[in-house]
């Protein structure tokens, strides 16, 4: 076909413009000149001409963002993901691993996966059973499947980012195409997050031509809703601190309750709250002195120019120690015996438990140091996540937190937890804390307010359904409400006792079980509480009801579960996988749900 097939010389165009147009037009797909006549047909009908015949537009290319999430953070940057991508020309779709099986993935076109590890390089609560049949002999094909992987993680654990590296890989052997790198993230990943999605958009865009928006400028994603967020966090002044334990014991838990006036963030029962928290002043001090560092030094960071002083109590991570800030610090250090421990996974495992920054910089001292290069080796300071103990239905403009207090002694120091003694110790009342608000989608009362809830929260893990209680109390839920609550001792440990004893006065609360584990000889816990009562729970299971657990995850979780299970099969008279299976439909049905850190 010659060129002037396409446009004739009686065109209304002058000779530079039909010899331009006729030059073009023979190299553009059928797509592509589609999009260019819907164009221009957009031009004419934006400029007052004639109505431009009616074109049908080029099907949007469809995008699915799986996500997994412990906390909430990468379902939000799941949900900006899909947000960009709209506004690139995709139809895109978020999924959460709890809601889908890899089956039903295995025919998508294009797929960006967000996971985050939990613990030591395990998935998140939610994406566990994805996971397992995922990485399973029976796991399907991904043949033609367009992919790429954002893993989130923390450097300060052996297993950084284990999950996005398994998901990567596997969808590599299950015939996958992998269209961008994958990109591992730390505590500070808006950079990273940033230049992995436009990677791997920009790689899509190239595979899927009509996913070109119809304008050539670029189109900014909205704003959120909200003024303040994790990127712009709410200056809220601390009103009330309480401590919960009473005298004589050995635990240090307390309750805060924070201001949100004026601030638009708004929360639900089960969501967390994240705190930003300072550094204690005699750690930075005694940082300052081990590397003979002036703290009125200038330095510069992401966030502008501070002194050294202020960069190390308000912006910086100067207790936990990884890999990657032991490689920094040592690039300056030069020490053998450090590069040894760097290169041996077990000897580092070894030194870096119950040790911080301090100990390294006394253990392997340099002269080498300027406090540039310093802070160059350190990550930034994280936020903090707590589960809220409120609801904004009984305290408006309110958010309040449950939060245990870390106070150790470890190689010859006394350590404290970051965020738990500044919440404790150094925040006054009056003064202000940032903070924001990490939304819980996985962890939420049933939407059905006439269903039974079950609630299993030792320690601080009872937060949350202080949260729950005073949302179903507030809204009259018709539903019964069953907590199981443990400690240490029923005389100092009964966290909030006295609003239990109200709400079970008022019928609100319709059966309240304890698990004190010191005051007698043998130890009770909250697991052996469930098996006491097992005939009841098991009723209870089968009238409807849902089953939350919040608290330690490390054995607590683990040992509610398999009493779960053990009342389930013992009340149901079922056998051993019978059993698995009832707990498993739960899951499914989004009956059994957990909290757990």
């Amino acid at each position: 076909m010659s060129q002037s097939d396409y446009l004739p010389g009686t065109a209304p165009l002058t000779p530079e413009q039909l010899q331009g147009l006729n030059q073009i037009l023979p190299t553009l797909q059928p797509e592509q000149l589609l999009w260019l006549e819907g164009f221009i047909s957009g031009l004419r009908a934006g400029q007052g001409g004639a109505p431009a015949a009616s074109v049908a537009p080029a099907a949007k290319p469809e995008l699915t963002v799986l996500y997994g999430t412990e906390s909430g953070n990468t379902e939000a940057l799941a949900d900006q993901t899909a947000k960009t991508a709209n506004a690139r020309g995709f139809k895109a779709k978020v999924v959460n691993m709890a809601d889908i099986e890899p089956q039903k993935l295995s025919k998508v076109a294009n797929l960006l996966v967000l996971v985050s590890t939990w613990g030591e390089g395990d998935p998140p609560e939610s994406a566990v059973d994805f996971y397992k049949e995922f990485m399973s002999d029976a796991a399907p094909k991904f043949k033609g499947t367009n992919f790429a992987v954002l893993g989130l993680g923390d450097t300060s654990y052996e297993h950084f980012c284990k999950m996005g590296k398994d998901f990567d890989s596997r969808l590599a052997t299950l015939g996958g195409n992998r269209v961008f790198d994958r990109k591992d993230c730390d505590v500070d990943y808006d950079d990273d997050y940033a230049a992995w999605v436009e990677g791997s958009l920009a790689a899509l865009e190239k595979l899927n031509v009509s996913a070109a928006p119809a304008t050539a400028a670029p189109v900014a994603v909205a704003a959120p809703a909200i003024k303040y967020s994790r990127k712009n966090p709410f200056p809220s002044e601390l009103k009330e601190r309480v401590v919960l334990n009473g005298k004589g014991s050995a635990k240090e838990t307390i309750h805060l309750e924070f201001d949100l006036e004026g601030s638009g963030l708004t929360y639900e029962a089960g969501d967390a709250l994240a705190v930003i928290p300072h550094n204690a002043g005699d750690l930075v001090h005694d940082i300052l002195e081990a590397t003979g560092l002036d703290g009125d030094s200038k330095v510069k960071l992401k966030e502008g120019d501070f002194t050294l002083r202020q960069a190390l109590i308000s912006h910086l991570d100067i207790t936990a120690i990884s890999k990657p800030v032991l490689t920094r610090y040592n690039e300056i250090a030069k020490s053998a015996e450090l590069e040894a421990i760097i290169n041996d996974k077990q000897k580092l495992k070894e030194y870096a438990w119950a040790r911080e920054i301090i100990d390294v910089l006394n253990d392997f001292p340099t002269k080498q140091i300027d406090a540039q290069g310093f802070v160059g080796t350190l990550r930034k300071l994280p936020p903090r996540l707590y589960s809220i103990a409120s609801s904004p239905k009984a305290h408006e403009d309110e958010v309040h937190l449950t939060v245990g207090v870390v106070r150790y002694d470890s190689h010859g120091r006394k350590r404290k937890g970051v965020c738990s003694t500044y919440l404790a110790d150094r925040l006054e009342e009056g003064q202000k804390a940032d903070i924001f608000v990490t939304p819980n989608k996985s962890f939420k009362l049933p939407a059905d307010d006439s269903k039974p809830v079950i609630m299993v929260g030792p320690g601080t893990g009872i937060a949350p359904f202080r949260a729950f209680i005073e949302e179903r109390a507030a809204t009259s839920a018709q539903g019964k409400n069953w907590l199981i609550f443990g400690d240490q001792h029923y005389l100092t440990d009964f966290l909030y006792q006295t609003e239990w004893q109200s709400y079970l006065n008022d019928g609100v609360l319709h059966k309240l079980d304890v698990a004190f584990s010191r005051d007698q000889a043998e130890k009770v816990y909250v697991q052996d509480r469930m098996v006491e009562n097992g005939q009841e729970l098991y009723k209870w299971l089968e009238d409807g009801a849902y089953f939350y657990v919040c608290g330690d995850a490390s054995r607590m979780a683990n040992d509610v579960d398999k009493a779960l299970h053990d009342v389930i099969a013992k009340e149901g008279g079922l056998s051993e996988d019978d059993a698995i299976a009832y707990v498993k439909q739960l899951k499914s049905d989004k009956r059994y749900l957990r909290d757990v850190y």
